[in-house]
């Protein structure tokens, strides 16, 4: 064995040192972000907190980070390999192979643990709308608007991953009067603000663009925040987009647990 072998293998060490260390931190936040989704669901799966785009990119750099590990270690395997020589020390070869085989059983067993309960959670979080109001983005036939109503959820598929809900205002276009159905995807979903978690609730500052339920309707429109959320109402002063009267935009009173935020790349 060179010199050269040698220093080329502690460099590799080193980079699996690196990238255990790496691990560890994404799996902390991992587990951060599990807890938070635990303690305040209402407020984390808020698109605005974007907290399951986070997730999904943590998820990202965790698979990443182990695809180089093992990317590395079968590298340092080869190296011994070509290096460790035939015959009698053949059964010591194999005795690495087996113990490398083993941790990647290892590996692949432990990394469903570590990150499957954040996944796990988050279906529980899911499950548990049933029966609870949300604001839903429902298909538009031509595509180019974000038509966002209150909707009733009555189930979500864990295998689909896709809620069904209805809107429970009779449709105008349907036969008898019926109430519409649809399923959708969760990122079609936000749930509302609990009044029972007022001080956890996320707080909205004049200037911010969200998403409200318009007074009287069940549609959920553009707005901006002219005056944050008032102590003693609870409600929010909103300027709503295309609500001109007169010239200016009237300033509306909106209950906090119908003001959520505004999805990235909103169309209306």
């Amino acid at each position: 064995m060179s010199s050269t072998d040698i220093a080329e293998m502690l460099e590799k060490s080193k980079e699996l040192d690196r990238l255990r260390k790496e691990q560890e931190k994404v799996l902390l936040e991992i587990n951060t972000m599990h807890n938070k989704l635990q303690s305040t669901p209402e407020v984390v799966e808020k698109p605005g907190d974007n907290s399951l785009s986070k997730l999904k990119m943590l998820y990202t750099q965790a698979k990443e980070l182990s695809e180089s590990e093992m990317s590395i270690s079968n590298q340092l395997l080869g190296q011994l390999d070509a290096i460790i020589p035939a015959g009698g020390a053949g059964q010591q070869r194999r005795r690495i192979e087996g113990n490398e085989q083993k941790k990647k059983r290892m590996k692949g067993d432990s990394d469903i643990p570590r990150l499957s309960p954040s996944m796990r959670n988050q279906q529980e979080f899911f499950a548990s709308l049933k029966g609870e109001q949300v604001a839903a983005r429902v298909a538009q036939e031509d595509g180019e608007k974000d038509e966002w109503v209150i909707v009733k959820v009555t189930h979500y598929d864990k295998e689909t991953k896709e809620f069904e809900v209805v809107d429970e205002e009779p449709g105008e276009d349907e036969e008898g009067g019926a109430q519409r159905k649809y399923k959708l995807p969760w990122l079609h979903i936000i749930p509302f603000p609990k009044i029972s978690d007022l001080a956890t609730t996320q707080e909205f500052p004049p200037g911010k663009q969200v998403l409200a339920v318009y007074p009287g309707t069940t549609a959920l429109y553009k707005a901006t925040v002219v005056q944050a959320r008032k102590r003693k109402t609870d409600d929010y002063t909103l300027e709503f987009d295309d609500d001109e009267e007169d010239g200016s935009l009237p300033q509306r009173l909106v209950p906090f647990n119908q003001v959520v935020a505004l999805p990235d790349g909103h169309r209306q």
